[in-house]
């Protein structure tokens, strides 16, 4: 794709969905030297490390381009996701943590949970960039839209508009910007993740949003589905009510009604 067309195709996604924040666009990097050079880094600009999901909340809210290294991060559970950590066995740790804090109610579950999420191998990441989907300079790997489920109908029904499947999504409430970031760039196939207690707690995602995720390589298709589902019967967000009809109210007011004269 065109990136000259990437601000418009985003423009139109955040208008056409009446939006409050911007999708947004993450690339996975191996190279701390490919770091644009307006991005920030929070340990750098902040003088403070954060998790993921605030580096999410600050491209989508702020419109800020953000860098983030080990060097930036301090939530552990996202570090061992995304190989960001020196453990050799990023399945054991991750399930002895999910017991120890009563996420999970024994090792055998707990292991078998997390052997079923998406994660990247130990060093395969150096630098995750996050970024407002127009400011993207770089073929970003996934796009993540954050709304209320009525949007998020809209673009399910967008994303299979030129498909003979249905939305394939995975929820276990925990450490889940592993399954919006990272499971579209793995599959390739778009997700609607509902985002875990860390979004909730420190990235200020409020009760009514949830994430609709996809591979960059999907974008035009989106779009163009946003345009054509649901045309014929006047498909859009916000969701027309439908009006044509008369209501009933109860009797005592239609007694009043016959009382004044009023048909009903």
């Amino acid at each position: 794709m065109d990136l000259s067309a990437l601000n418009e195709k985003a423009q139109f996604i955040y208008e056409n969905l009446r939006l409050k924040t911007f999708p947004a666009a993450a690339k996975f990097l191996g190279n701390k030297e490919d770091i644009p050079e307006k991005a920030k880094r929070p340990s750098t600009f902040l003088k403070k490390k954060i998790t993921i999901c605030q580096g999410v909340t600050m491209a989508r809210n702020y419109g800020w381009q953000v860098a983030l290294t080990k060097e930036d991060l301090v939530c552990i559970p996202a570090m061992l996701a995304f190989g960001m950590t020196p453990a050799l066995n990023v399945s054991e740790e991750l399930s002895d943590l999910f017991c120890k804090v009563n996420f999970k109610s024994d090792k055998e579950q707990s292991l078998g949970e997390v052997n079923d999420m998406c994660a990247l191998e130990k060093d395969e990441l150096s630098v995750l960039l996050l970024s407002p989907l127009h400011k993207m300079q770089l073929y970003a790997d996934t796009i993540v839209v954050y709304g209320n489920p009525a949007q998020l109908s809209r673009l399910i029904l967008a994303a299979t508009f030129n498909s003979s499947g249905r939305i394939h999504s995975s929820f276990g409430g925990k450490v889940e910007c592993s399954e919006y970031l990272i499971r579209p760039f793995k599959t390739g196939e778009a997700r609607v993740v509902i985002p875990g207690l860390g979004d909730r707690i420190f990235s200020a995602t409020m009760d009514d949003e949830i994430v609709f995720a996809f591979p960059f390589s999907m974008l035009e298709e989106l779009v163009e589905g946003l345009k054509e589902s649901g045309k014929k019967i006047g498909a859009r967000y916000p969701i027309t009510s439908y009006q044509n009809f008369q209501p009933q109210f109860p009797k005592v007011y239609e007694e009043l009604g016959e009382k004044l004269g009023i048909s009903q």
